[in-house]
């Protein structure tokens, strides 16, 4: 039965590795407007905007994530992408973590690998680093042990749109875990489901090498993130997924799709008991007047709000505990403030609030 399951998951490697090495040569080769249509809640910073335009063309024409996972407050910060690809995102993080951080690119195909390490010399020349401050791996992110990564070495972990293209999704997350640091945090963008999709879906290569057929169901995220140690997930973006190819379209059915962007932190172990009010200081880059933290949560300057007991343990653990002014209560929080309904990460709701980005998104006139 096991090797079963291993042969499966080696199989949608090595389909995954032709859809994207050689099948695909650019994102608008992809049947879907999961490439470009994640609907943040507010523009990115100009940072990120400045960063992006610097990268390679070249680098950014093999883009084929779906959203833009840049969290605030990199600085300095030792990062994981997983899934790097072309290496888009790796080179972007490489400017905003400056000289003193450090980025790590790792993805399982080799064609991508190759073509991201081109460029090294070209970007840390273009940031005016005296060195390159990014490494580019070729490795499995459910094993990132066997690819050189250490435990509780990494600041923040970042993917765009690849976890959906693995079959062990508890692996990659346990993975993620374990290589991060206590109070540091997986900010990923992905596509989800809004039912659990079909086994037909799933044994469908273009489907799955779309993102559609090894979707998550939303609320399986919940429990999966729970299950390795992460706190509940954060529902920071979220757009629907528009299917151009009419038979990609009838094979989905009524599964529909969303491409979200959510953020797990590493806390440490013990019951999260009490809630605070906490005060946001105006002292992160590119924020200096609020601070959205995600869908839910919008912290402006020096206006005191109440938070419960996992967001607060959150703002203590974090990058961003220099950045509140926290005042944990007396009180223990109820039983209903400490488990809330998982409503407000539901990213088909989110998106149906933002408004859909179809015309935005689509690539072809399929």
């Amino acid at each position: 039965m096991l090797s079963d399951v291993m042969a499966s998951c080696d199989d949608v490697r090595e389909n995954v590795k032709k859809y994207y090495g050689s099948r695909l040569e650019s994102s608008g080769d992809l049947q879907t407007s999961a490439a470009s249509c994640s609907l943040p809640c507010r523009p990115p910073p100009k940072s990120v905007r400045d960063a992006l335009t610097l990268v390679h063309p070249e680098v950014t024409k093999k883009f084929f994530g779906c959203g833009l996972p840049f969290p605030a407050k990199l600085e300095g910060c030792r990062v994981l992408d997983l899934g790097s690809g072309s290496g888009r995102d790796s080179y972007a993080f490489s400017k905003l973590v400056g000289p003193s951080g450090h980025v790590t690119g790792i993805d399982m195909t080799e064609e991508l690998i190759a073509a991201s390490r081109q460029y090294i010399e070209y970007h840390q020349k273009k940031f005016g680093y005296e060195k390159p401050n990014i490494t580019f791996v070729q490795g499995y992110m459910e094993k990132l042990g066997e690819a050189g990564m250490q435990s509780d070495s990494v600041d923040v972990v970042l993917s765009n749109c690849v976890i959906c293209l693995c079959p062990d999704k508890t692996a990659v997350l346990q993975q993620a875990y374990n290589t991060l640091k206590e109070g540091g945090e997986l900010y990923f963008s992905d596509m989800y489901a809004s039912k659990v999709v079909p086994d037909h879906m799933k044994e469908d290569p273009v489907l799955w090498g779309e993102g559609m057929g090894g979707s998550l169901f939303w609320q399986d995220l919940i429990s999966l993130a729970h299950g390795v140690g992460f706190s509940t997930p954060h529902l920071v973006s979220a757009s629907h997924i528009v299917i151009y190819n009419s038979e990609l379209k009838a094979k989905a059915g009524d599964v529909s799709f969303a491409s979200s962007t959510y953020r797990l932190f590493k806390l440490p172990k013990g019951p999260v008991v009490s809630e605070a009010t906490v005060t946001y200081k105006g002292t992160v880059a590119d924020f200096p007047d609020q601070l959205d933290f995600d869908s839910s949560h919008c912290f402006k300057k020096d206006v005191a709000v109440v938070v419960n007991g996992e967001m607060a343990a959150i703002l203590q653990r974090s990058r961003f505990s220099p950045d509140f002014k926290i005042q944990v209560s007396d009180q223990p929080e109820s039983d209903s403030e400490s488990t809330p309904q998982s409503c407000h990460l539901n990213p088909f709701l989110l998106a149906d609030k933002l408004g859909s980005s179809v015309k935005q998104c689509s690539k072809t006139s399929k």
